[in-house]
């Protein structure tokens, strides 16, 4: 009996034992599905929340761009934002487009701003490289077609607006400035990244062997590319946002197939084509990419790939195979950037209409005469509407402030709007096509160490080389001629610059004080003026354009208006008054 006993005891103490193990053994199982569990639980949540947040964010755009439909933009400004514009005008140089001074003089970026609804940075450069890029000829048919399109179809209008919103913005620099960069890369061959991998590839196969010295040569080897996987990686990450941003452009072309207006038809059917080309340079592309340079949901399975990088630089191979095709494509990266920034900049057009609505027309481009009626100012809420018709050049005469040089403005941009964007703010235009030239809001040159005048006469002779240069007849925009020099020497001055001008067959529209001008060019230049009515405590405009000189002066009368001294006033009139009797100062010296 206690031999039994004893046995079924043994028994008992040798099985208890193996239970316990089995169950820490099924406990560690459970423990490792759980984890699993939760990481794919993980990323299926993340999955989800960023469709989620993509949804969101594209219903939340369709309601904007619906409510805000027919009115400004209403984006603010920071001070960089418009520091990539310039790219795709910088390289894309033509003939008769605006000048640096032009621009600045007629504060076309404020224009710019007013005109632009763009989503993209494609859109955004190619509008301003429009604005600046006046056409020479008529060739806006397909262009029109295109914007009548867009303003009556809706909804084929927000789609491209989403597709151009998800394609988003590069970054402040163009994507010409980071190619031009990529130029400057050196080292971009993959032998030595191949090389290494097969050398860990043997040093894993020799750990079959001596895994001691097989796992110290993969150690040393994976210590060797991790090292050299940072110091590459960071040279490159620069350029991964243009690689990105050429990504997402490349691949909103396969979006636009969903746009079946036959006017945009060939222009789809060539955006197909090129992308075929980039089908090499897409294959593999997440490799390189993550989430974050091509703006799609997150992705945390990035992080566990990270680590294969590191060892393998699988993605720098990719970079530098994208590298290639990259450079090799140039010119036609650079063709899909056209089509897609035109289609986008034709979007803008097509609200910047809706936001004038019945206060708009399409220009004709006949005749040799400037003809506009009702032109207003785009950036002047309320602006007083004014109607022109001139053959050959205009002198504008009037009072301080009563809208001379808002005029001249009112004109040079309206006929840039006319020749770029196929629009004129006013119930007609009819015109030439011209090569446009300002010499306006001029300044002194400190650092160049010259004066006003000096500036000035600078900027009126380069309006006077290029009339004698083969092309279209030049408008130019002259606000206050020489204003930077004395009174007798600028009356003669202006007057054989203002003659010469029109000799070379140029259209001068020119603003001045100095009525002698208008009896001395009488014969050359129509005349027309502005005027204001002031009072003791007064002084009204209103702004209309008015034909023959002007036959009022206000400078002194605004003294008084301002609160000046009564004496001053007073004796100031009496000089001016006996300078225009006896025709010295000094018999009207007070």
């Amino acid at each position: 009996m206690k031999t039994e006993t004893s046995t079924l005891a043994q028994s008992l103490q040798t099985s208890t034992p193996r239970l316990k193990k089995s169950e820490r053994g099924y406990t560690a199982d459970m423990e490792g599905y759980m984890i699993i569990f939760l990481v794919v639980c993980f990323i299926v949540i993340a999955f989800v929340l960023g469709l989620r947040d993509k949804y969101n964010a594209r219903k939340y755009l369709l309601g904007k761009l619906i409510k805000n439909y027919g009115n400004p933009p209403a984006r603010q400004y920071k001070a960089d934002d418009l520091d990539h514009v310039t790219g795709y005008f910088k390289n894309h140089p033509e003939d008769a487009q605006i000048d640096d001074i032009t621009w600045n003089d007629l504060g076309m970026d404020g224009v710019y701003k007013r005109l632009n609804y763009c989503l993209s940075a494609a859109g955004e450069e190619y509008l301003y490289y429009l604005l600046r890029s006046p056409r020479q000829e008529d060739d806006f048919k397909s262009f029109e077609d295109q914007v009548t399109f867009l303003q009556e179809n809706d909804e084929d209008r927000r789609k491209i607006q989403t597709i151009f919103w998800e394609t988003g913005n590069n970054s402040r620099y163009s994507i010409y400035d980071y190619i031009d960069y990529l130029e400057n890369i050196s080292g971009t061959g993959n032998t030595r990244h191949f090389v290494m991998i097969a050398l860990i590839l043997a040093a894993i196969g020799f750990c079959f062997v001596n895994f001691a010295l097989g796992f110290i040569a993969l150690a040393i080897l994976m210590l060797v590319q991790i090292v050299s996987y940072f110091r590459i990686k960071s040279d490159i990450t620069p350029y991964l946002v243009t690689y990105g941003y050429v990504m997402r452009v490349i691949k909103s072309i396969d979006k636009f197939s969903g746009i079946r207006a036959e006017v945009f038809s060939e222009d789809i059917r060539e955006l197909n084509a090129i992308s075929k080309e980039f089908s090499s340079f897409r294959a593999g592309s997440s490799i390189l990419l993550t989430s974050a340079q091509t703006n799609s949901s997150g992705n945390p399975v990035d992080l566990l790939l990270d680590y294969i990088r590191m060892v393998t630089h699988i993605d720098l191979i990719k970079f530098n195979q994208m590298y290639k095709q990259l450079m090799a494509k140039r010119d036609r990266l650079d063709k899909i950037l056209e089509i897609t920034g035109r289609i986008e900049a034709e979007v803008s057009v097509a609200c910047f209409r809706a936001s004038f609505e019945n206060g708009y027309s399409i220009p004709e481009f006949t005749g040799d005469s400037y003809v506009a009626k009702d032109l207003i100012h785009p950036l002047i809420d309320g602006a007083v509407a004014n109607t022109i018709e001139a053959k050959a050049g205009v002198l504008l005469t009037g009072s301080n402030a009563s809208g001379k040089s808002t005029f001249l403005k009112t004109c040079a941009i309206n006929t840039i709007l006319a020749q770029s964007i196929h629009t004129v703010l006013g119930t007609r235009y009819a015109a030439p096509f011209y090569r446009i030239y300002s010499s306006m809001a001029l300044k002194d040159d400190i650092s160049m160490g010259e004066s006003y005048y000096i500036v000035e006469i600078k900027s009126i002779k380069r309006i006077v080389d290029k009339s004698k240069t083969p092309g279209n007849k030049v408008l130019c925009f002259v606000d206050e001629v020489l204003r930077g020099t004395n009174t007798v020497e600028r009356i003669a001055a202006s007057t054989q610059i203002l003659k010469s001008l029109a000799e070379n067959g140029v259209q001068c529209f020119a603003a001045t004080h100095d009525i002698e001008l208008t009896a001395l060019l009488k014969d050359i230049y129509e005349i027309y003026h502005f005027e204001g009515d002031v009072t003791d405590n007064d002084v009204k405009f209103d702004y209309k354009l008015k034909e023959g000189p002007a036959t009022t002066r206000n400078a002194i009368m605004l003294l008084k208006v301002l609160g000046y001294d009564e004496n001053i006033v007073e004796n100031a009139q009496k000089m001016a008054d006996g300078f225009l009797e006896f025709g010295s100062w000094e018999q009207s010296t007070c």
